[in-house]
């Protein structure tokens, strides 16, 4: 195996645990998004290997961090989902944070349709109103826009 997709299948791993987590428990743990940002910093720097480059990945991870806290604050997204997408944002340079952004936001846009489809479409009783599995886990969203980053980013051309 080549050694370039390495950090493509470990970040998809990863993303993947954060999808399936926020779809069964609605949470997104505090270790997962350490461990994102841990390694998306480590990737940084043994994939460039100079600060400069880390720094850039540091600066848009604390970019993605400052500018999810008034959304936490407003209730628009959760606290899961800012340190989740924050430690995803480490992976990728501050130059690419808006492609990042884009493609989470269009995956999050497209998801949020068909589940809101999926929802009128299953019945449900009166005991499933009102909970925590009424909202989309938008931490799918994160996941994949991170996913089609990695596997855009680690491809030739």
């Amino acid at each position: 195996m080549e050694t370039d997709l390495l950090w493509p299948i470990g970040l998809t791993l990863l993303l993947g645990y954060g999808a399936y987590s926020d779809v069964v428990t609605r949470r997104l743990p505090n270790w997962l998004a350490l461990a994102l940002l841990v390694t998306g910093i480590a990737h940084a720097y043994i994939s460039t290997g100079n600060f400069t480059d880390t720094g850039m990945h540091a600066a848009h991870a604390g970019i993605a961090l400052v500018t999810g806290l008034p959304l936490f604050a407003t209730g628009i997204l959760g606290g899961g989902d800012v340190k989740f997408y924050t430690g995803l944002a480490s992976w990728f340079p501050l130059t690419m944070g808006p492609d990042l952004l884009i493609r989470v936001a269009l995956l999050g846009g497209i998801f949020t349709l068909l589940w809101l489809v999926i929802r009128r479409i299953q019945p449900r009783n009166s005991d499933q109103k009102n909970t925590v599995f009424t909202k989309f886990p938008y931490g799918i969203a994160i996941a994949a826009g991170g996913m089609v980053m990695a596997w855009t980013a680690a491809l030739p051309g």
